[in-house]
């Protein structure tokens, strides 16, 4: 995938998803369509991935800045479709599924088909705003959009799940979803292989209880 795929976003996924195609990674800051066009001139890509975010430390940093989460959550991703559309370029978003309510003890899997519902938090909400107007495309056009959950990784980094556990002095007892970072960038790649478009929930299965992940740790 060297010089046909292009990542913007040199965070935690955009890093370690270069890594793993070994292609060429951008951390151009993007406020317009004109700020996009140098780069494509640059690196000519077949592929864009867009892994450009804003989630602070943590999401309900995101509260307190309202102006950068919303352009690298909403107006970001929408620009860089427009980019891809006008330029017969295939368009990777990685969003989130964190953007539903949810009750382990009732509720079944979440499917694509499912209408976002969390507004209460404004990264939530900047997502969704984002996803809504990316989702209209796929029929269209070769849009794909990947939302993961709470990242687990295979190596340290601060945004890794256990990373963050193995420092706290007391962690929640309760199920959540993960996405397993090894397994998140094989789904990526057998779905660009593909050639996939719409909306996937690339989550493992089940519910992870933070407790038993520390256990398994020791």
């Amino acid at each position: 995938m060297k010089n046909k795929t292009l990542i913007f976003g040199r965070g935690y996924i955009g890093s370690r998803l270069q890594e793993e195609l070994n292609c060429e990674i951008s951390d151009k800051k993007i406020y317009s369509y004109k700020d996009i066009e140098a780069e494509l001139k640059k690196f000519k890509p077949k592929t864009i991935i867009n892994c450009i975010g804003n989630v602070g430390r943590n999401v309900d940093e995101c509260e307190k800045d309202l102006d950068r989460t919303l352009i690298a959550n909403t107006f970001v991703p929408i620009i860089l479709a427009e980019a891809s559309l006008r330029n017969n370029i295939k368009f990777i978003h990685i969003s989130t599924g964190c953007i539903y309510h949810y009750d382990y003890s009732k509720d079944n899997p979440i499917d694509e088909e499912k209408e976002p519902d969390f507004f209460e938090l404004f990264y939530s909400r900047a997502k969704i705003y984002s996803e809504r107007a990316l989702a209209l495309l796929p029929k269209k056009y070769p849009v794909l959009i990947i939302r993961i959950r709470v990242s687990l990784d295979n190596m340290p980094h601060p945004r890794n799940l256990l990373t963050k556990l193995i420092n706290y002095k007391k962690v929640i007892d309760i199920p959540n979803s993960v996405t397993y970072i090894p397994d998140f960038i094989k789904a990526l790649k057998h779905l660009n292989r593909i050639n996939a478009t719409g909306i996937y929930n690339v989550v493992n299965k089940g519910g992870l209880r933070y407790p038993e992940l520390l256990e398994a740790y020791k």
